[in-house]
């Protein structure tokens, strides 16, 4: 197996703490609501939503992939860190074992926050991924969080 990392931070205006909430606490709830063409819905198979909890993502019309198995691997609200992994699913093609994310949103030094993730796809045997796998994986990530931020900013009771 090789693992294979790549590290993107994200600047954001909205406060690392409303960040948090919504992209991690509220994801389940809010991505299916402002990104239906990505993510149809999110179904918990076992757990109460904190770390061991199993959840299956049902991707929405506008993704190549049907479903992918989420499985949550650590939460901690104080520190603003989560990480999961996706374990099963055609999301992850044949190739990989899994593809593990660690987030971390930490207060930007002139207001709003920067979410920092660093992707690790563990590939089945000596699997390459191209270059182009990975920055489509990094696009989907900007995409989804300039979403998330952009539904926080407009609706700043959330």
């Amino acid at each position: 197996m090789v693992a294979i990392t790549y590290d993107i931070e994200i600047p954001s205006a909205v406060p690392a703490a409303k960040m948090f909430k919504a992209m991690v606490l509220d994801a389940d709830t809010l991505v299916p609501k402002i990104m239906p063409q990505a993510i149809k819905s999110v179904e918990i198979l076992e757990g109460d939503g904190g770390v061991g909890t199993v959840k299956i993502i049902h991707f929405g019309e506008g993704s190549h992939y049907k479903s992918a198995k989420h499985r949550v691997d650590a939460v901690d609200k104080d520190n603003l860190t989560h990480t999961y992994s996706i374990i099963e699913g055609d999301a992850l093609a044949g190739a990989l074992e899994s593809i593990t994310y660690h987030i971390k949103i930490v207060p930007a030094e002139v207001g709003g926050s920067i979410c920092k993730n660093r992707s690790i796809y563990n590939t089945k045997g000596d699997v390459e991924i191209s270059e182009e796998k990975i920055k489509e994986g990094k696009e989907k990530a900007m995409a989804m969080f300039k979403a998330i931020e952009a539904y926080v900013q407009a609706n700043p009771d959330c």
